[in-house]
Parts: C-alpha cells; structure tokens; sequence
C-alpha cells in the first residue's frame, strides 16, 4: 500500500528548511557501458558500519541518473575545500567532467574515479528506490583509499546555498 502524498510542506518551505543544514560534499562517479559520468552530492549518509552500508540519492533529472540506474557499483569521493574546482565541475550541466585526464584515473575494477582525495570508498549498489523526483541508492562499501593527513585536511560541506570549510577552529565542544 503506498502512503497519501499528497498536501504536506511546499517545496519551497522544504528547500528553505534544508537550506539551513549542512551537508558534507562528495562527488560520486560510475560507469555502466556508455562512458564515465560523475555527479556532486550532498545526500549521502553511513547508514552501518557492519556490514558497512552507505546511503545516497540522485535526482532523475540528472544528466548522470540513467547510468547510475544501472551501474553496479559506484565510487564515493569526500572532498576537501581545495577541491572545490572539483565539486562545481561535477554539479556543471553540459560538461564533460572527464575532459581533463590527469584529474582522473580507473580502479583495477574498471570505475572511474578522480584523483588525489582525501578518501573514497567504491561500493556495489544492492537497492535503488524510487523517492518522489529522486532514486534513493543503498550502497555496500567493499574498499576504500584514506590518505594519511585525512585527520588534518579541512573537509568541504555545502550550507545555505554555498560552499565551507570546516577547520579546528569551527569546533565548538
């Protein structure tokens, strides 16, 4: 049975909310046959640690949503403030976000995945559900790169419609 949606908070009131919640920034890569595609995200979450379990969702609309559909597997990439450059070539429409070859490589396993970040984790996709104009994806974490300095790197995050970076001095406890 499917739950009545219909009513509730105007997109507008929904989007002004969220807008005032900070979101950490990845970009997520994939390939499915047709050609690397990369997207900018900020809804993505762990959902377990074991098994390891991570969240995400992507907007049909999306020039990359049909290759995600099908892709088995994905790579997740946490940026840091100086990859700002990256993250808005990954949120550009009508890019090639992979036109720059030194900025990306291929795992052994065939995805793509960009360069020089903090960490990434490549996952299999084990579910997708459809979620009004998105697809929810539920990924399983099989690996993933940290970088040695990860502790010490200042991570991007998206907040009220524009790009930040925390550092020890945003720390409040």
């Amino acid at each position: 049975m499917s739950a009545d949606l219909t009513g509730g908070l105007s997109a507008d009131d929904f989007k002004e909310a969220f807008r005032h919640h900070p979101a950490g920034v990845v970009v997520l890569t994939a390939e499915a046959g047709t050609g690397p595609v990369a997207l900018t995200a900020s809804s993505v979450f762990s959902v377990s640690a074991d098994p390891a379990l991570i969240v995400f969702s992507i907007g049909n609309q999306a020039s990359a949503a049909e290759t995600f559909a099908t892709a088995e597997t994905i790579v997740l990439h946490m940026l840091l403030d100086a990859q700002l450059p990256l993250a808005k070539l990954c949120s550009t429409h009508g890019v090639d976000r992979f036109a720059d070859t030194s900025m990306w490589s291929r795992l052994e396993t065939g995805e793509p995945y960009f360069l020089n970040v903090p960490a990434r984790i490549r996952g299999r996709v084990i579910s997708r559900t459809p979620a009004g104009s998105s697809t929810i994806y539920l990924v399983h974490a099989l690996e993933a790169e940290i970088s040695e300095d990860c502790a010490t790197v200042k991570p991007l995050v998206y907040y009220n419609r524009s790009w930040h970076a925390l550092d020890a001095q945003s720390q409040i406890n």
